[in-house]
């Protein structure tokens, strides 16, 4: 029985329309700036986001540290969520390569930074601090959408205070997807924005950071000193740009099947569904059952990830289809009723 993996939608597998662009992808040297494929990935995204230049990246870490590191020097600051990718789940690359403080402001449920806590954390023009240069938001943030008001205000507080103003758009286009808008139209209130292709577009690998030409040409360069320099990677853009002509409008089915998903486990003993975002669907179930409950899905073929705490996220993506959510449901109602 093959897996049903809802790990994250990062698992995605290429498919065979996908496997046969890549086949027949030209090629050429990248570092060189002379992979046709790349090219035209990087222009399209870039032009598709209202923007000047793009730059293609092996993974989305990797696309917003050279964000910050362009925006930012050494001993300036970046203001971002507590629980942002930037800030919680990349190493702390921005401290650790970039020299580059960040001050991380608690997030409200949906997301959001308040903006007055924004704007109490800026620093003054002191040689005691560090200088506050860019504000970091995150869309979709744990699957959600922040809202279109937000992100104006947002970025008119940005322009107000002199700070430039970065989206970490790995799941940029489930955000488009859901508010029924073109990404383009998310993607306007900001400086820079990192759009990740390997998650619930299903391409193997790749990120692609757009902003100005001179922004990008800064970013290109620490691209090369963080080792991100490729060669033939027109095989991996042009599975890229398969991923942008048939997987964007696809991304709806996931959500779909997201929302299935809560639906059938929501009557379930034992399992709290503490909300539906996107196409991730978070959970409680008891703590001192987890284990338990991982081998027994394990033993339906059922992926899931489990830590410290007894909230699920179960992801749906490209390769998980509706029969597969029913596996999903009856896995967890056999655990349960036992």
């Amino acid at each position: 029985m093959s897996w049903v993996d809802l790990r994250s939608d990062t698992v995605t597998r290429p498919t065979k329309a996908m496997r046969a662009a890549m086949l027949d992808a030209e090629v050429g040297d990248d570092v060189y700036g002379e992979d046709p494929t790349v090219n035209t990935l990087q222009q399209r995204l870039a032009s598709d986001l209202g923007f000047e230049a793009g730059l293609f990246v092996p993974s989305g870490t990797q696309s917003n540290l050279l964000a910050l590191m362009s925006h930012c020097e050494r001993g300036d600051e970046y203001i971002v969520g507590n629980d942002a990718h930037t800030y919680k789940f990349e190493g702390g690359g921005a401290a650790v390569l970039g020299s580059i403080q960040p001050q991380p402001i608690v997030q409200d449920a949906n997301g959001t930074l308040p903006l007055d806590k924004v704007a109490a954390a800026i620093k003054p023009i002191d040689p005691h601090f560090a200088r506050t240069r860019l504000l970091a938001l995150e869309n979709t943030w744990h699957g959600r959408v922040l809202p279109a008001d937000y992100l104006r205000a947002a970025h008119d507080f940005a322009r107000e205070r002199g700070l430039a103003l970065h989206l970490d758009g790995a799941r940029l286009y489930n955000a488009a997807v859901a508010s029924g808008v073109q990404a383009r139209e998310i993607a306007r209130h900001f400086d820079s924005v990192s759009v990740c292709l390997s998650k619930g577009l299903g391409a193997p690998v790749g990120s692609v950071l757009v902003g100005s030409a001179t922004l990008i040409d800064k970013a290109r360069r620490w691209r090369k000193v963080t080792g991100g320099g490729w060669r033939q990677a027109g095989m991996l853009a042009a599975a890229c740009t398969y991923a942008l002509d048939h997987h964007v409008t696809r991304l709806a089915d996931d959500h779909a099947r997201a929302a299935r998903l809560a639906d059938g486990l929501k009557n379930i003993p034992n399992v709290n569904v503490l909300g539906l975002h996107t196409n991730m669907v978070f959970v409680d179930v008891p703590a001192d059952r987890l284990r338990e409950l991982d081998n027994h899905l394990r033993a339906a073929s059922v992926r899931i990830s489990i830590g410290y705490l007894p909230t699920l996220r179960l992801v749906t993506h490209l390769d998980i289809d509706d029969d597969g959510v029913t596996r999903i449901i009856e896995a967890f109602k056999t655990f349960f009723a036992a």
